[in-house]
């Protein structure tokens, strides 16, 4: 996992705010996150064997980081502690469990080719590279060519929203969007129709590169895109709470599927389950599920007793 580490301000809201409006809020709680780190632990909370590099500041908040990594069984020997702030999210949480998220990047910005050199230097064949869009955009090119050519796969969680180089489409695996991130990726492909089917978007994402391509859908569960073509894969219904680290466990779920060996479908399916269940509490990495709450919602986990 190359990716980021944040400390997260979480305020629950009657409603979420328009621009410009002031509101009070309900509860403010301080969690573990940073996408990079939720979907190392959504992984290793599901069974996957999880290496962390990142960053983290030499503030208060980095340590603390670190150590919930290593909690959770991930191995944070690659995280490196710098003179930056750590980075952090400020998230509004509405009561439907929709939210507003702002990101200051601190220490993740800092992230360089070195830390690119020492999230391939361990990986072959069989093993997976999972990165977002939290750190730079240079240091994921980096890192995407060298694992493809050190025969390991790469799953790239384009998020948050960003144009992507086909250069560096090319060397993705499996690429994870919303539908907004789709849009921007697709810039004029799709975006001139807004209401464009999801079914489309997967397919023209699939079109410019990923060997597979996936859109997430919230409650609607997700559709992916491969050789075989296109494909929906239903949701699970859960009541939501915070829709937070959903997407992260889906990435998190999705990489330890692929990487057990699982079929497309099945893999996805497993990873709708950990995206619903994730809602189901309040922060990221404190509401990402673990096994027993996936055979909770009635999804056959045999696979992980081989």
């Amino acid at each position: 996992m190359l990716g980021s580490l944040n400390i997260d301000l979480v305020l629950t809201v009657p409603r979420l705010p328009r621009p410009g409006e002031t509101i009070l809020g309900e509860r403010l709680g301080r969690y573990p996150g940073g996408k990079g780190a939720n979907q190392a632990v959504a992984a290793a909370r599901l069974g996957g064997q999880v290496a962390m590099v990142g960053r983290v500041g030499g503030d208060d908040f980095g340590p603390g980081l670190v150590e919930n990594l290593r909690a959770n069984g991930v191995d944070a020997s690659g995280v490196k502690p710098g003179d930056s702030p750590t980075g952090a999210a400020l998230i509004f949480v509405g009561p439907d469990g929709q939210n507003m998220i702002a990101v200051a990047p601190g220490a993740n910005a800092r992230l360089d080719a070195a830390d690119a050199t020492r999230a391939v230097e361990r990986l072959g064949p069989g093993d997976v590279l999972v990165m977002q869009l939290e750190i730079p955009m240079p240091v994921i090119i980096q890192a995407a060519a060298a694992a493809r050519r050190a025969g390991a796969r790469v799953i790239l969680n384009a998020a948050p929203a960003h144009r992507l180089d086909p250069g560096l489409l090319s060397q993705v695996d499996t690429l994870v969007v919303n539908e907004g991130e789709a849009r921007v990726i697709l810039d004029e492909r799709v975006a001139r129709d807004n209401e464009a089917a999801p079914e489309d978007a997967v397919q023209a994402l699939h079109a410019i590169g990923p060997r597979i391509a996936v859109v997430t859908l919230g409650l609607a569960g997700s559709v992916f895109c491969d050789e075989t073509g296109v494909h929906r894969v239903e949701p699970f219904q859960v009541t939501s709470i915070d829709a937070t680290g959903a997407g992260d466990a889906f990435v998190g779920a999705l990489a330890v599927g692929l990487a057990r060996g699982l079929a497309t479908e099945a893999s996805m399916r497993f990873a709708n389950a950990a995206g619903a269940a994730a809602t189901t509490s309040l922060g990221a990495q404190a509401a990402l599920p673990r096994l027993e709450d996936l055979r909770r919602l009635g999804l056959d986990l045999s696979f992980s007793e081989r």
